[in-house]
């Protein structure tokens, strides 16, 4: 394969939010995750002191928080104030301690030094309600919800920039789904009692791939939104463990990745939003979380065992069942390799993509793992050290010549992916570019020449393992960062199998 590099040739600038994180209440995301008070690990106010190491690593740049389907029930006025009244959560049907609520979340964000990104209730929840939030948050002393906030010990105000009505409301699965046309005005109305209270915040809401849905929402609340949010998981099981193998998941890098963001963009361009709204990636996993029988629990009324014992049948239906989302071999190589090209796909989008958050941050599907004597940092973890750290801003447009493809059925579906997927960044007078191998068993060799720069110097950054199935748990350390010497730049580079890599050029 062969590159051109001309640094006056750009996508554009990235935003560093690309980098970001999404955190929710389900399984073991906020209580053992971040927040465990009775950690060895707990700092001065309960949060994981090793998280929060691990977290400021990657630089991570924002956080999304409490939802996700979490938010669609969720009473965020129960979990402030010195007394925390319990709550059943309707959408993962536990019981919501509200120790952990908006105070608490901002002081997580600011040990990290990340934005915290709150999003609504847009399902049972109120215009008002949401607006009430934004005065807790963000107004320095006038009304109720300020001198609340200063009664539980935040004299100033939080300046929350960043604010999602709602989450995905256009589902089924969602506590207080709606139709387009009800979301349309839902958002306008929201976002109008919100921007009263602190015109200064960014407003997002809920897109998805369909015209109708858009149309409502950009006609009727376009003129109030700074974003719009698009999710996507690539890959479930029926088991919530490994289900497609390595190569049928590369097949997915590709339009599988782009689809979504190319739609969002054709239909903000189409109701000329295209310069005035940004997209933010809010949700992203190679793998979706496992929560088996909760969409469908209609149907476990129908269980005899059921009504002779109920809590059993809860137990391992619902709850047991999640404990998969945790077992460290389901993420390996394939899972960095697949986030690396994600980013990748970001990044050449970044005219328009302001934002990403990986879901979750930690526990469930996250890049981190936290156990009682510490945390495993998954293999995708290393990916956003690399290039949270390492890449530039600037994000250029390249010419490839001679690119290798990777072919073969996902399902009944013919695909063809590039074999090898870069990316070349630029600052401050030095090139840092993101070099994916996709191939599960050959190195790949690079020609790279650049119009009007001499480059002398390299450094390689590389993420990989023995093999596709190389992963990390407690005491086992499989996938690493390896580090290049400084090495003199001859126009050529080679990139191990199955690995993710940033190059960095002088």
């Amino acid at each position: 394969m062969r590159i051109t590099v001309d640094k006056n040739q750009s996508f554009g600038k990235a935003n560093p939010m690309i980098y970001g994180h999404f955190l929710e209440h389900f399984h073991r995301q906020v209580y053992e995750g971040v927040y465990d008070p009775t950690s060895i690990f707990a700092d001065e106010d309960g949060f994981r002191s090793d998280v929060i190491d691990a977290l400021k690593k990657i630089k991570t740049p924002v956080i999304r928080w409490p939802g996700g389907c979490f938010v669609s029930d969720y009473k965020w006025k129960l979990g402030v104030g010195k007394e925390r009244i319990p709550s059943y959560d309707k959408a993962w049907l536990v019981e919501e301690s509200n120790r952990f609520g908006t105070d608490e979340f901002v002081k997580l964000c600011r040990k990290i030094g990340c934005e915290p990104y709150i999003c609504t209730n847009a399902g049972t929840g109120s215009a008002e309600e949401m607006s009430d939030w934004v005065e807790y948050c963000n107004l320095k002393e006038m009304g109720r919800f300020a001198k609340q906030r200063i009664e539980n010990g935040s004299i100033e105000p939080f300046g929350i920039k960043y604010w999602s009505i709602g989450n995905e409301n256009y589902g089924g699965w969602e506590i207080g789904a709606k139709e387009s046309a009800e979301w349309g005005r839902l958002v306008a109305e929201s976002a109008k009692m919100m921007l009263r209270v602190d015109p200064a915040i960014e407003l997002s809401a809920a897109s998805i791939n369909d015209l109708n849905w858009n149309i409502d929402l950009l006609r009727k609340a376009g003129r109030y939104l700074k974003w719009i949010s698009i999710h996507s998981y690539f890959e479930g099981s029926s088991d919530g463990l490994k289900n497609n193998d390595y190569n049928t998941l590369m097949l997915r890098t590709g339009q599988n990745i782009s689809e979504n963001i190319d739609r969002a963009r054709s239909f903000l361009t189409a109701l000329d939003y295209g310069d005035k709204i940004k997209i933010a990636y809010d949700e992203w996993n190679l793998r979706g979380w496992y929560h088996p029988n909760v969409f469908n629990i209609y149907s476990l009324g129908e269980i005899e065992d059921i009504r002779k014992d109920p809590e059993t049948v809860y137990r391992k239906t619902i709850l047991e069942p999640r404990n998969n989302n945790d077992v460290n071999s389901t993420y390996s190589m394939a899972d960095a390799v697949f986030s690396a090209a994600f980013l990748n796909t970001c990044l050449r989008n970044c005219d328009i993509i302001g934002m990403a958050c990986f879901s979750p941050v930690v526990n469930t599907r996250g890049a981190i793992f936290t156990h009682k004597d510490g945390i495993v940092l998954r293999p995708q973890y290393f990916v956003f050290e690399l290039y949270a750290n390492l890449l530039k801003d600037n994000v250029l447009n390249i010419w490839k010549y001679n690119v290798p493809r990777m072919t073969g059925l996902d399902g009944n579906t013919q695909k063809s992916v590039d074999t090898v997927d870069i990316v070349v960044t630029y600052g401050n007078g030095e090139y840092a570019i993101g070099a994916v191998n996709k191939d599960p068993d050959n190195d790949q060799t690079v020609d790279i020449s650049f119009l009007d720069d001499t480059v002398k110097t390299m450094r390689v950054h590389t993420v990989k393992g023995k093999d596709v199935d190389s992963y990390n748990d407690i005491g086992k350390t499989d996938v690493k960062i390896e580090i290049s010497d400084q090495l003199p730049f001859r126009g050529t580079v080679t990139l191990a199998p199955h690995s993710v890599n940033v190059i960095e050029l002088k």
